[in-house]
């Protein structure tokens, strides 16, 4: 059982890898990563209050190999174009083997009447393919893999502990980081401010460092994200040489939970699978003013405009095309967060407004997830791989997080790029498909597969 440190704090560590974040790409990186491994895992806050726990629309795949090339299209047209073409390829050839190994770690997502995966659609996709749990998919895949990362007598957690700072290396190269305790109280307080305080720290020397921060989003007064999300990792990486790309490309979602002007804290988000599904947006008058399905930039321009013809702080979101079955199962969580706010969904129109949600840009990393500093990687939202251009792709960014922490972890391990899959193998069959690092298959560790056939 891997311990997690919450009270004495080592005066320094030295281990094979250490892992900053431990959200979906911190723990995927983990699980990736050879059992001779020694990994310490570091959560600025709760463990459980990562970004990932808040994805709710679900986790794209590659359903079968004729929809390659209207599942790239859809990526680069609401990307704008901008997006890698080699990193975009290799996540969406690569989407089936991760999609089954999370089936093989335990990750409940929903099956149709054959038992079959089954998907739903978002804005700007062509054609369903989605998979999800409930309106919780984030939270299923990040307590399912927490739990096998748990269980690993490989690695370390320290929750509540901050990096500060890198640790330089010979000839430039990144050598660990430094770190220190933080209460929670002051968990979303930048790492900049933490760092000229008179609190001792410690150094965690690695062969290999992983930041796998999250993102921006508690710099901005409405955001989806959890406040402890200050850019960490970015700072701090190009202090010490790493480049950073496009950071002006922050993505606004069109729709969280409006509850009322100064409101504090992290927006709640309602998914995008909603409108997927047949929700409306409506102006004050009751009338439908654009189409849900496009790329969400767009969406939000349409939002903020109807916003200011109307002379109102929001817009509404109508779910009376869904039916009220596909709510209370579907969408149950998010049914049960507007009702605490006043708003029965199967009744009534919901008010939303935008609010910052995703960050395309960060730390520019190659196909490897590797930096230009010698022994540093950036995965997840940390990281600017490219694949999302200037727009992300709705439920896109499990996906990469997953993809490019698994090709980290490779490249650690084993020094050389993984190849990547073949268009529509393997067969979407719920197996686990290591790496090919030697001992590095978690089956033992996680829950078994069914073996049945999910594609």
């Amino acid at each position: 059982m891997a311990p997690t440190d919450t009270e004495a704090r080592p005066s320094d560590i030295a281990c094979d890898v250490v892992i900053v974040g431990c959200g979906v790409a911190g723990l995927y990186t983990a699980l990736n990563l050879p059992r001779t491994t020694s990994i310490v895992m570091l959560s600025k806050g709760a463990i459980e209050e990562c970004d990932s726990m808040l994805a709710q629309g679900g986790i794209c795949v590659l359903p079968e190999a004729d929809d390659f090339e209207a599942y790239r299209e859809d990526t680069l047209r609401a990307g704008h174009y901008e997006n890698r073409l080699d990193t975009t390829e290799i996540m969406i050839r690569d989407s089936r083997t991760v999609v089954n190994d999370l089936v093989a770690c335990g990750v409940d997502l929903e099956r149709d009447e054959t038992g079959a995966l089954a998907f739903t659609r978002e804005g700007a996709h062509s054609r369903p393919r989605i998979c999800y749990h409930e309106d919780v998919t984030g939270q299923e895949i990040t307590t399912k893999l927490l739990a096998c990362v748990r269980r690993l007598p490989n690695v370390r957690i320290l929750e509540h502990v901050a990096m500060v700072d890198l640790i330089d290396g010979q000839g430039g190269a990144c050598a660990g980081v430094v770190a220190r305790p933080v209460e929670e109280s002051r968990s979303c307080e930048r790492a900049s401010e933490l760092a000229h305080e008179a609190v001792p720290t410690f150094a965690i020397r690695a062969g290999a460092t992983v930041l796998a921060c999250g993102g921006i989003g508690g710099l901005y007064e409405r955001s989806t994200n959890y406040p402890q999300l200050t850019g960490d990792a970015c700072d701090i990486a190009a202090a010490h040489g790493a480049v950073l790309e496009h950071m002006d490309y922050v993505q606004i979602h069109p729709t969280s939970l409006y509850t009322g002007e100064g409101t504090c804290g992290r927006a709640f988000l309602i998914s995008e699978s909603c409108r997927g599904e047949g929700a409306i947006l409506i102006n004050r008058a009751g009338e439908r003013f654009c189409d849900e399905l496009q790329p969400r930039d767009v969406v939000s321009q349409a939002i903020f405009a109807q916003m200011e013809a109307d002379g109102m702080p929001y817009v509404r979101l109508s779910f009376e095309r869904i039916p009220h079955e596909v709510i209370r199962g579907h969408f149950a969580h998010i049914c049960e967060r507007c009702l605490e706010a006043g708003y029965d969904i199967c009744r009534e129109p919901v008010p939303v407004v935008p609010a910052q949600h995703y960050f395309m840009g960060g730390i520019h990393v190659d196909t490897d997830a590797a930096t230009g500093v010698a022994g540093l990687y950036a995965v997840g939202e940390t990281s600017c791989t490219g694949v999302h251009g200037k727009n992300r792709l709705a439920s896109n960014s499990l996906l990469e997080a997953l993809i490019f922490a698994r090709r980290a972890a490779y490249r650690i391990a084993c020094g050389k790029s993984l190849a990547p899959e073949t268009i529509g193998e393997p067969a979407l069959d719920g197996r686990h498909r290591p790496c090919g690092i030697p001992d590095v298959a978690i089956d033992a560790l996680c829950a078994p597969s069914s073996g049945e056939d999910l594609s």
